[in-house]
Protein backbone atom coordinates (compact mmCIF):
# COMPACT_ATOMS: atom_id res chain seq x y z
CA UNK A 1 0.00 0.00 0.00
CA UNK A 2 1.34 3.27 -0.57
CA UNK A 3 2.50 5.45 2.17
CA UNK A 4 0.39 8.76 1.51
CA UNK A 5 -2.72 6.30 1.24
CA UNK A 6 -5.52 6.37 4.20
CA UNK A 7 -8.22 4.15 4.71
CA UNK A 8 -11.73 4.69 6.12
CA UNK A 9 -15.30 3.80 6.29
CA UNK A 10 -18.66 5.44 5.48
CA UNK A 11 -22.40 4.29 6.76
CA UNK A 12 -24.79 4.01 4.00
CA UNK A 13 -28.33 2.97 4.40
CA UNK A 14 -28.44 -0.67 3.37
CA UNK A 15 -32.02 0.19 1.60
CA UNK A 16 -31.84 4.15 0.44
CA UNK A 17 -35.18 4.12 -0.24
CA UNK A 18 -35.88 2.27 3.56
CA UNK A 19 -33.79 4.02 5.64
CA UNK A 20 -35.20 2.14 8.43
CA UNK A 21 -33.77 -0.96 7.16
CA UNK A 22 -30.14 -0.48 8.39
CA UNK A 23 -26.88 0.40 7.43
CA UNK A 24 -24.18 -1.37 4.99
CA UNK A 25 -20.50 -0.07 5.85
CA UNK A 26 -18.44 0.92 2.63
CA UNK A 27 -14.53 0.48 2.52
CA UNK A 28 -12.87 3.71 0.78
CA UNK A 29 -9.48 4.51 0.31
CA UNK A 30 -7.79 8.11 -0.74
CA UNK A 31 -4.59 9.06 -1.59
CA UNK A 32 -3.88 13.19 -1.10
CA UNK A 33 -3.39 15.38 -4.22
CA UNK A 34 0.63 15.80 -4.25
CA UNK A 35 0.15 19.71 -5.02
CA UNK A 36 -1.93 20.99 -2.37
CA UNK A 37 -2.15 24.60 -4.14
CA UNK A 38 -3.78 23.64 -7.52
CA UNK A 39 -5.85 20.66 -6.43
CA UNK A 40 -9.55 20.30 -8.17
CA UNK A 41 -10.92 18.28 -5.73
CA UNK A 42 -11.47 14.53 -5.67
CA UNK A 43 -11.53 11.95 -8.60
CA UNK A 44 -13.32 8.77 -7.59
CA UNK A 45 -12.26 5.63 -9.53
CA UNK A 46 -13.64 2.88 -10.50
CA UNK A 47 -11.84 -0.49 -11.62
CA UNK A 48 -14.45 -2.73 -13.26
CA UNK A 49 -16.07 -5.77 -12.30
CA UNK A 50 -18.71 -6.18 -10.89
CA UNK A 51 -16.96 -8.02 -8.10
CA UNK A 52 -13.35 -6.17 -7.99
CA UNK A 53 -12.65 -4.36 -5.40
CA UNK A 54 -11.33 -0.76 -5.95
CA UNK A 55 -8.91 -0.25 -3.11
CA UNK A 56 -6.32 -3.27 -3.70
CA UNK A 57 -6.76 -2.24 -7.41
CA UNK A 58 -5.70 1.92 -6.76
CA UNK A 59 -2.90 0.28 -4.13
CA UNK A 60 -1.53 -2.17 -6.83
CA UNK A 61 -0.79 1.16 -9.63
CA UNK A 62 -1.02 4.45 -8.34
CA UNK A 63 1.50 5.19 -10.61
CA UNK A 64 -0.74 4.94 -13.38
CA UNK A 65 -3.05 7.57 -12.86
CA UNK A 66 0.37 10.26 -11.17
CA UNK A 67 -0.57 12.98 -13.41
CA UNK A 68 -4.25 13.17 -12.07
CA UNK A 69 -3.11 12.53 -8.70
CA UNK A 70 -1.36 15.67 -9.34
CA UNK A 71 -4.10 18.12 -8.86
CA UNK A 72 -6.82 15.24 -7.75
CA UNK A 73 -6.97 13.01 -4.05
CA UNK A 74 -7.33 9.91 -5.71
CA UNK A 75 -10.19 7.88 -4.21
CA UNK A 76 -11.29 4.22 -4.63
CA UNK A 77 -13.68 2.21 -2.71
CA UNK A 78 -15.04 -1.45 -2.57
CA UNK A 79 -18.78 -1.67 -3.77
CA UNK A 80 -21.24 -2.87 -1.67
CA UNK A 81 -21.28 -6.19 -1.46
CA UNK A 82 -17.28 -6.38 -2.71
CA UNK A 83 -13.68 -6.98 -0.81
CA UNK A 84 -14.10 -4.82 2.22
CA UNK A 85 -17.67 -3.61 2.43
CA UNK A 86 -20.24 -6.20 3.42
CA UNK A 87 -18.70 -9.10 1.16
CA UNK A 88 -21.27 -11.39 -0.03
CA UNK A 89 -20.92 -15.31 -0.48
CA UNK A 90 -21.83 -18.10 -1.64
CA UNK A 91 -19.69 -20.38 0.55
CA UNK A 92 -17.78 -21.62 -2.37
CA UNK A 93 -17.81 -22.06 -6.22
CA UNK A 94 -20.67 -21.29 -8.42
CA UNK A 95 -19.38 -23.16 -11.36
CA UNK A 96 -20.73 -26.76 -10.18
CA UNK A 97 -24.16 -25.85 -10.66
CA UNK A 98 -23.36 -25.49 -14.40
CA UNK A 99 -20.87 -27.66 -14.82
CA UNK A 100 -21.67 -31.26 -12.86
CA UNK A 101 -25.70 -31.07 -13.79
CA UNK A 102 -26.38 -34.12 -15.83
CA UNK A 103 -29.83 -32.66 -16.99
CA UNK A 104 -31.37 -29.39 -17.36
CA UNK A 105 -33.57 -30.68 -14.36
CA UNK A 106 -30.24 -31.45 -12.24
CA UNK A 107 -28.91 -28.08 -13.29
CA UNK A 108 -31.80 -25.92 -12.32
CA UNK A 109 -32.28 -27.57 -9.27
CA UNK A 110 -28.36 -27.27 -8.19
CA UNK A 111 -28.56 -23.27 -9.09
CA UNK A 112 -31.68 -23.27 -6.71
CA UNK A 113 -29.54 -24.78 -4.13
CA UNK A 114 -26.61 -22.22 -5.01
CA UNK A 115 -28.96 -19.26 -4.34
CA UNK A 116 -29.85 -20.65 -0.65
CA UNK A 117 -26.20 -20.74 -0.14
CA UNK A 118 -25.92 -17.31 -1.16
CA UNK A 119 -28.54 -16.28 1.15
CA UNK A 120 -27.35 -17.87 4.09
CA UNK A 121 -23.49 -16.88 3.78
CA UNK A 122 -24.40 -13.32 2.49
CA UNK A 123 -25.90 -11.60 5.61
CA UNK A 124 -28.57 -8.53 4.77
CA UNK A 125 -26.50 -7.00 2.34
CA UNK A 126 -27.43 -9.48 -0.66
CA UNK A 127 -30.72 -7.89 -1.81
CA UNK A 128 -29.43 -4.78 -2.34
CA UNK A 129 -26.08 -5.04 -3.58
CA UNK A 130 -27.11 -3.91 -7.68
CA UNK A 131 -25.64 -0.92 -9.74
CA UNK A 132 -28.46 1.82 -8.71
CA UNK A 133 -27.62 0.97 -4.99
CA UNK A 134 -24.33 1.55 -5.54
CA UNK A 135 -24.47 4.67 -7.39
CA UNK A 136 -26.20 6.26 -4.35
CA UNK A 137 -23.78 5.25 -2.14
CA UNK A 138 -21.47 7.30 -4.92
CA UNK A 139 -23.50 10.22 -4.00
CA UNK A 140 -22.78 10.16 -0.36
CA UNK A 141 -18.91 9.02 -0.55
CA UNK A 142 -19.46 12.63 -2.93
CA UNK A 143 -20.78 14.53 -0.37
CA UNK A 144 -18.45 13.32 2.58
CA UNK A 145 -15.19 14.31 1.08
CA UNK A 146 -17.04 17.71 0.40
CA UNK A 147 -16.68 17.86 -3.35
CA UNK A 148 -19.87 20.35 -4.71
CA UNK A 149 -19.84 17.49 -8.14
CA UNK A 150 -18.51 13.85 -8.70
CA UNK A 151 -15.33 13.71 -10.53
CA UNK A 152 -15.11 10.13 -12.00
CA UNK A 153 -13.03 7.91 -13.93
CA UNK A 154 -14.99 4.21 -14.12
CA UNK A 155 -13.46 1.39 -16.31
CA UNK A 156 -15.52 -1.53 -17.77
CA UNK A 157 -18.16 -2.51 -15.64
CA UNK A 158 -17.24 0.78 -14.06
CA UNK A 159 -19.01 2.77 -16.62
CA UNK A 160 -22.06 1.37 -15.98
CA UNK A 161 -22.11 2.68 -12.46
CA UNK A 162 -21.13 6.16 -14.07
CA UNK A 163 -24.12 6.15 -16.50
CA UNK A 164 -26.43 5.47 -13.54
CA UNK A 165 -24.50 7.79 -11.27
CA UNK A 166 -25.16 10.69 -13.72
CA UNK A 167 -29.14 9.13 -14.64
CA UNK A 168 -29.67 9.62 -11.06
CA UNK A 169 -28.12 12.88 -10.22
CA UNK A 170 -27.66 14.67 -13.20
CA UNK A 171 -26.73 17.79 -11.12
CA UNK A 172 -23.93 16.91 -9.30
CA UNK A 173 -22.22 15.01 -12.44
CA UNK A 174 -18.62 16.66 -12.70
CA UNK A 175 -16.08 15.89 -15.30
CA UNK A 176 -16.82 12.25 -15.84
CA UNK A 177 -14.51 9.67 -18.26
CA UNK A 178 -16.33 5.91 -18.98
CA UNK A 179 -13.51 3.72 -20.28
CA UNK A 180 -14.20 0.32 -21.77
CA UNK A 181 -18.42 0.87 -22.40
CA UNK A 182 -20.57 -1.58 -20.48
CA UNK A 183 -24.27 -1.81 -21.91
CA UNK A 184 -26.96 0.03 -20.53
CA UNK A 185 -30.19 -2.35 -22.50
CA UNK A 186 -28.73 -5.57 -23.30
CA UNK A 187 -30.18 -8.45 -21.33
CA UNK A 188 -27.65 -11.48 -20.36
CA UNK A 189 -28.31 -13.60 -22.94
CA UNK A 190 -27.47 -10.67 -25.56
CA UNK A 191 -24.27 -9.63 -23.34
CA UNK A 192 -23.28 -12.70 -23.38
CA UNK A 193 -23.49 -13.53 -27.05
CA UNK A 194 -21.78 -10.14 -27.69
CA UNK A 195 -18.94 -10.97 -25.41
CA UNK A 196 -18.75 -14.04 -27.15
CA UNK A 197 -18.46 -12.36 -29.95
CA UNK A 198 -15.99 -9.91 -28.95
CA UNK A 199 -13.63 -12.69 -27.65
CA UNK A 200 -13.28 -14.14 -30.51
CA UNK A 201 -13.00 -10.75 -32.87
CA UNK A 202 -9.80 -10.53 -30.07
CA UNK A 203 -8.27 -13.72 -30.83
CA UNK A 204 -8.82 -13.07 -34.03
CA UNK A 205 -6.82 -10.53 -33.90
CA UNK A 206 -4.28 -12.41 -31.78
CA UNK A 207 -4.15 -14.96 -34.20
CA UNK A 208 -3.05 -12.54 -37.11
CA UNK A 209 -0.51 -10.90 -34.93
CA UNK A 210 0.86 -14.35 -34.51
CA UNK A 211 1.13 -15.15 -38.07
CA UNK A 212 3.65 -12.31 -38.42
CA UNK A 213 5.78 -13.13 -35.36
CA UNK A 214 8.36 -15.66 -35.82
CA UNK A 215 8.00 -19.26 -34.53
CA UNK A 216 3.97 -18.59 -34.59
CA UNK A 217 3.04 -22.56 -33.55
CA UNK A 218 0.11 -21.96 -36.37
CA UNK A 219 2.10 -20.52 -38.92
CA UNK A 220 1.13 -18.02 -41.37
CA UNK A 221 -2.65 -19.39 -42.16
CA UNK A 222 -5.17 -16.86 -39.86
CA UNK A 223 -8.17 -19.51 -41.06
CA UNK A 224 -6.56 -22.60 -40.15
CA UNK A 225 -5.17 -21.20 -37.09
CA UNK A 226 -8.51 -20.68 -35.34
CA UNK A 227 -9.54 -24.52 -36.41
CA UNK A 228 -6.16 -25.45 -34.87
CA UNK A 229 -7.25 -23.63 -31.76
CA UNK A 230 -10.44 -25.02 -31.91
CA UNK A 231 -8.97 -28.42 -31.90
CA UNK A 232 -7.01 -27.62 -29.14
CA UNK A 233 -9.54 -26.72 -26.76
CA UNK A 234 -11.77 -30.02 -27.63
CA UNK A 235 -8.90 -32.45 -27.31
CA UNK A 236 -7.91 -30.99 -23.82
CA UNK A 237 -11.48 -31.39 -22.57
CA UNK A 238 -11.18 -35.18 -24.01
CA UNK A 239 -7.51 -35.25 -22.26
CA UNK A 240 -6.19 -32.92 -20.25
CA UNK A 241 -2.52 -31.47 -20.08
CA UNK A 242 -1.75 -32.59 -17.08
CA UNK A 243 1.79 -30.99 -15.29
CA UNK A 244 4.51 -32.63 -13.22
CA UNK A 245 2.96 -31.44 -10.03
CA UNK A 246 -0.47 -33.01 -10.62
CA UNK A 247 -2.39 -30.24 -11.64
CA UNK A 248 -3.71 -29.81 -15.55
CA UNK A 249 -5.76 -27.74 -17.96
CA UNK A 250 -8.62 -28.64 -19.50
CA UNK A 251 -10.05 -27.60 -22.29
CA UNK A 252 -12.34 -25.11 -20.65
CA UNK A 253 -9.50 -24.01 -18.43
CA UNK A 254 -7.57 -22.98 -21.66
CA UNK A 255 -10.33 -20.86 -22.89
CA UNK A 256 -10.28 -18.75 -19.33
CA UNK A 257 -6.81 -18.66 -19.87
CA UNK A 258 -6.79 -17.40 -23.49
CA UNK A 259 -9.64 -14.94 -23.12
CA UNK A 260 -7.49 -13.20 -19.74
CA UNK A 261 -4.91 -12.96 -22.20
CA UNK A 262 -6.86 -11.43 -24.48
CA UNK A 263 -7.14 -8.35 -22.40
CA UNK A 264 -4.19 -6.92 -23.06
CA UNK A 265 -1.73 -7.23 -25.86
CA UNK A 266 1.25 -6.57 -23.42
CA UNK A 267 0.21 -10.67 -23.28
CA UNK A 268 0.04 -11.96 -26.15
CA UNK A 269 3.81 -13.05 -26.26
CA UNK A 270 3.31 -15.12 -23.34
CA UNK A 271 0.01 -16.65 -24.64
CA UNK A 272 1.95 -17.68 -27.70
CA UNK A 273 4.37 -19.62 -25.98
CA UNK A 274 1.66 -21.18 -23.98
CA UNK A 275 0.38 -22.04 -27.00
CA UNK A 276 3.22 -23.40 -28.50
CA UNK A 277 4.04 -25.78 -24.99
CA UNK A 278 0.62 -27.04 -25.21
CA UNK A 279 0.25 -28.13 -28.43
CA UNK A 280 3.64 -29.70 -28.49
CA UNK A 281 2.38 -31.78 -25.52
CA UNK A 282 4.46 -29.91 -22.75
CA UNK A 283 3.88 -29.11 -19.02
CA UNK A 284 0.32 -26.72 -18.18
CA UNK A 285 2.50 -24.01 -16.69
CA UNK A 286 2.43 -21.65 -19.03
CA UNK A 287 -0.98 -22.12 -19.32
CA UNK A 288 -1.90 -21.71 -15.93
CA UNK A 289 0.01 -19.15 -15.36
CA UNK A 290 -2.32 -16.89 -17.91
CA UNK A 291 -5.50 -17.35 -15.27
CA UNK A 292 -6.28 -20.89 -15.40
CA UNK A 293 -7.61 -22.25 -11.99
CA UNK A 294 -5.12 -24.81 -10.19
CA UNK A 295 -6.54 -27.76 -9.03
CA UNK A 296 -5.55 -28.44 -5.43
CA UNK A 297 -3.89 -31.27 -4.62
CA UNK A 298 -5.36 -34.20 -2.86
CA UNK A 299 -5.94 -33.87 0.92
CA UNK A 300 -6.06 -30.24 0.76
CA UNK A 301 -8.37 -28.43 2.31
CA UNK A 302 -9.10 -24.88 2.19
CA UNK A 303 -8.78 -22.38 5.07
CA UNK A 304 -11.56 -20.85 7.07
CA UNK A 305 -12.08 -17.15 6.73
CA UNK A 306 -11.42 -15.67 9.83
CA UNK A 307 -12.57 -11.99 10.94
CA UNK A 308 -11.93 -9.33 8.32
CA UNK A 309 -11.24 -11.58 5.83
CA UNK A 310 -12.85 -11.41 2.55
CA UNK A 311 -14.20 -15.21 1.45
CA UNK A 312 -12.81 -16.60 -1.19
CA UNK A 313 -15.70 -16.77 -3.58
CA UNK A 314 -16.65 -12.93 -2.74
CA UNK A 315 -15.64 -11.96 -6.51
CA UNK A 316 -17.65 -14.53 -8.33
CA UNK A 317 -20.41 -14.50 -5.73
CA UNK A 318 -20.50 -10.85 -5.88
CA UNK A 319 -20.27 -10.56 -10.03
CA UNK A 320 -22.95 -12.64 -10.33
CA UNK A 321 -25.42 -11.11 -7.64
CA UNK A 322 -24.48 -7.79 -9.15
CA UNK A 323 -25.17 -8.70 -12.85
CA UNK A 324 -28.44 -10.22 -12.09
CA UNK A 325 -29.70 -7.32 -9.89
CA UNK A 326 -29.26 -5.40 -12.78
CA UNK A 327 -31.03 -7.41 -14.81
CA UNK A 328 -35.14 -7.73 -14.74
CA UNK A 329 -35.57 -10.69 -17.19
CA UNK A 330 -35.67 -14.67 -16.16
CA UNK A 331 -36.30 -17.65 -17.12
CA UNK A 332 -39.76 -18.88 -16.01
CA UNK A 333 -39.47 -21.07 -13.84
CA UNK A 334 -43.13 -22.66 -13.66
CA UNK A 335 -42.04 -23.59 -17.30
CA UNK A 336 -40.56 -26.35 -16.08
CA UNK A 337 -36.75 -28.03 -16.95
CA UNK A 338 -37.94 -29.29 -20.33
CA UNK A 339 -38.83 -25.91 -21.73
CA UNK A 340 -35.48 -24.24 -20.22
CA UNK A 341 -33.62 -27.05 -22.27
CA UNK A 342 -35.27 -26.20 -25.26
CA UNK A 343 -34.55 -21.90 -24.67
CA UNK A 344 -31.13 -22.90 -24.25
CA UNK A 345 -30.92 -25.43 -27.09
CA UNK A 346 -32.45 -22.97 -29.15
CA UNK A 347 -29.66 -20.71 -28.19
CA UNK A 348 -26.95 -22.97 -28.92
CA UNK A 349 -26.41 -22.26 -32.30
CA UNK A 350 -26.46 -18.48 -32.11
CA UNK A 351 -23.61 -18.99 -29.68
CA UNK A 352 -21.86 -21.42 -31.56
CA UNK A 353 -21.94 -19.88 -34.60
CA UNK A 354 -20.83 -16.49 -32.96
CA UNK A 355 -17.80 -18.55 -31.22
CA UNK A 356 -16.88 -22.07 -31.00
CA UNK A 357 -14.26 -21.27 -28.45
CA UNK A 358 -16.45 -18.96 -26.45
CA UNK A 359 -19.84 -19.63 -27.03
CA UNK A 360 -20.20 -22.47 -24.93
CA UNK A 361 -19.14 -20.53 -21.92
CA UNK A 362 -20.56 -17.60 -22.42
CA UNK A 363 -23.74 -19.59 -22.99
CA UNK A 364 -23.84 -21.10 -19.47
CA UNK A 365 -23.65 -17.34 -17.73
CA UNK A 366 -27.02 -17.41 -19.25
CA UNK A 367 -29.24 -19.47 -16.40
CA UNK A 368 -27.06 -18.03 -13.73
CA UNK A 369 -29.57 -15.40 -12.54
CA UNK A 370 -32.32 -18.53 -12.14
CA UNK A 371 -33.28 -18.53 -8.97
CA UNK A 372 -32.88 -15.36 -8.39
CA UNK A 373 -35.74 -12.34 -7.89
CA UNK A 374 -36.01 -10.07 -11.23
CA UNK A 375 -33.41 -7.11 -11.48
CA UNK A 376 -34.32 -3.38 -11.34
CA UNK A 377 -35.58 -2.28 -14.92
CA UNK A 378 -33.95 1.27 -14.02
CA UNK A 379 -31.00 1.15 -16.06
CA UNK A 380 -32.51 0.14 -19.21
CA UNK A 381 -34.94 2.59 -19.06
CA UNK A 382 -31.81 5.35 -18.94
CA UNK A 383 -32.96 8.14 -22.15
CA UNK A 384 -30.69 11.39 -22.04
CA UNK A 385 -31.01 11.97 -18.30
CA UNK A 386 -29.59 15.68 -18.44
CA UNK A 387 -25.99 15.18 -17.07
CA UNK A 388 -22.97 17.26 -18.47
CA UNK A 389 -20.78 16.46 -21.65
CA UNK A 390 -18.87 13.67 -20.87
CA UNK A 391 -15.97 11.46 -22.67
CA UNK A 392 -16.54 7.68 -23.39
CA UNK A 393 -13.49 5.68 -24.55
CA UNK A 394 -14.49 2.57 -26.97
CA UNK A 395 -11.81 0.19 -27.91
CA UNK A 396 -11.85 -2.00 -31.57
CA UNK A 397 -10.08 -4.70 -30.41
CA UNK A 398 -11.95 -5.22 -27.27
CA UNK A 399 -12.70 -8.41 -26.04
CA UNK A 400 -15.07 -7.45 -23.07
CA UNK A 401 -17.21 -4.42 -23.80
CA UNK A 402 -17.41 -4.82 -27.70
CA UNK A 403 -17.25 -0.93 -29.45
CA UNK A 404 -20.85 -1.44 -30.22
CA UNK A 405 -21.59 -0.55 -26.34
CA UNK A 406 -20.04 2.96 -26.68
CA UNK A 407 -21.60 4.10 -29.50
CA UNK A 408 -24.97 2.35 -28.02
CA UNK A 409 -24.67 4.25 -24.09
CA UNK A 410 -23.67 7.49 -25.91
CA UNK A 411 -26.74 7.55 -27.35
CA UNK A 412 -28.37 7.04 -24.73
CA UNK A 413 -26.58 8.98 -22.21
CA UNK A 414 -26.84 11.88 -25.14
CA UNK A 415 -24.19 13.79 -23.94
CA UNK A 416 -20.79 12.27 -24.58
CA UNK A 417 -18.39 12.50 -26.84
CA UNK A 418 -16.29 9.40 -27.92
CA UNK A 419 -12.33 8.07 -28.23
CA UNK A 420 -12.75 5.78 -31.09
CA UNK A 421 -9.02 3.70 -29.72
CA UNK A 422 -7.90 1.23 -33.00
CA UNK A 423 -6.57 -0.80 -30.66
CA UNK A 424 -6.30 -4.34 -29.13
CA UNK A 425 -6.89 -5.03 -25.17
CA UNK A 426 -9.50 -3.83 -22.65
CA UNK A 427 -9.88 -0.24 -22.04
CA UNK A 428 -7.85 1.81 -23.48
CA UNK A 429 -6.35 4.40 -20.68
CA UNK A 430 -3.53 2.32 -19.54
CA UNK A 431 -2.33 1.09 -23.34
CA UNK A 432 -2.71 3.91 -25.55
CA UNK A 433 -0.71 7.57 -24.72
CA UNK A 434 -3.41 9.28 -27.08
CA UNK A 435 -6.17 8.21 -25.05
CA UNK A 436 -4.65 8.73 -21.77
CA UNK A 437 -3.80 12.79 -23.37
CA UNK A 438 -8.25 12.93 -24.13
CA UNK A 439 -8.30 11.51 -20.51
CA UNK A 440 -6.35 13.42 -18.55
CA UNK A 441 -7.16 16.85 -20.37
CA UNK A 442 -10.87 16.96 -19.86
CA UNK A 443 -9.86 15.66 -16.27
CA UNK A 444 -7.82 18.41 -15.51
CA UNK A 445 -9.20 20.78 -17.70
CA UNK A 446 -12.86 20.06 -18.69
CA UNK A 447 -11.67 20.22 -22.49
CA UNK A 448 -13.47 17.76 -24.83
CA UNK A 449 -12.80 18.22 -28.55
CA UNK A 450 -16.53 18.16 -30.61
CA UNK A 451 -17.43 14.90 -32.25
CA UNK A 452 -15.46 11.36 -32.18
CA UNK A 453 -11.96 11.36 -31.89
CA UNK A 454 -10.00 8.71 -32.98
CA UNK A 455 -6.88 7.19 -31.57
CA UNK A 456 -4.06 4.58 -33.44
CA UNK A 457 -3.27 1.55 -32.15
CA UNK A 458 -0.04 1.05 -30.42
CA UNK A 459 2.46 -1.61 -31.45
Amino acid sequence: MPDTMRCGTLQVPLDHAAPGKGTAEIALARIPATDRKKRLGSLLLNFGGPGAPGIESLAADPDAFADLGERYDLVAFDPRGVGHSEPVSCGGSQHTALEEGADAAAVLAALRAVVRSCELASGPVLPYVGTVHVARDLDLIRRALGDKKLNYLGFSYGTRLGAVYAAQFPGTTGRMVLDGVDSLTEPLAEQALASARGQQRALDNFLTWCAHQYGCVYGTNTRTAREKVEALVTRLDEEPLVGHDGSYVTGQDLVYSIGAALYSPLMWPALADALKTAERGGDPAELLQLGAPVEPSDGEDEQPDGPGTVPADNSEAALIAVSCADDPDRSDEKAGAAAVEKELEALEEEFLKVSKIFGPSQLSTVLSCYGRPAGTDFIRRIDRPGAPRMLLVGTRGDPATPYEWTEETAERLGSAVIVDYKGDGHTGYGSSPCVREYVDRFLLSGRLPSGTRSCPAVE
